[in-house]
């Protein structure tokens, strides 16, 4: 299921915000797919046990301040294609416009490694490359 959230400004439609139901670690999340974030968050009950040390920085996400000192390695698969990223756990995320809890943020880092597409028209993501699993490094 996809909830696409669109934003009204004076001159029309302007962009639409991306939340998509996947599973993170064989569990469903409500996610959403942030261009403006570089990093992933995930919410603290979703986070893998294996963890590292990140060196610390202080971040606003859901309207609240977190200071951030470690990652966690996270297996999500998005209509039935599997990717891993990197994220902070975080207490909270927040909850989206319908009061649902936001299970985890995907930022942009993430979405360029894989090839997840957003398009801010539609709130719908491109997974052709994430299909055909053929990434160029550079």
């Amino acid at each position: 299921m996809k909830l696409l959230i669109l934003h009204w400004t004076n001159a029309g439609l302007k962009m639409a915000r991306t939340f998509k139901n996947i599973k993170i670690d064989g569990k469903d999340a409500l996610v959403l797919f942030d261009t403006g974030s570089l990093r992933s968050y995930v919410r603290e009950g979703l986070a893998s046990k294996i963890r590292w040390k990140t060196a610390p920085f202080e971040v606003g996400l859901g309207g609240r301040s977190f200071k951030i000192s470690e990652a966690c390695g996270l297996n999500c698969m998005i209509e039935g294609l599997e990717f891993d990223i990197k994220a902070h756990p975080v207490k909270g995320l927040g909850k989206d416009e319908h009061g649902r809890e936001i299970d985890a943020i995907i930022g942009a880092t993430a979405m360029e490694e894989w090839g997840l597409i957003p398009d801010p028209r539609t709130g719908e993501i491109d997974l052709t490359l994430l299909r055909k699993r053929e990434f160029t490094e550079f």
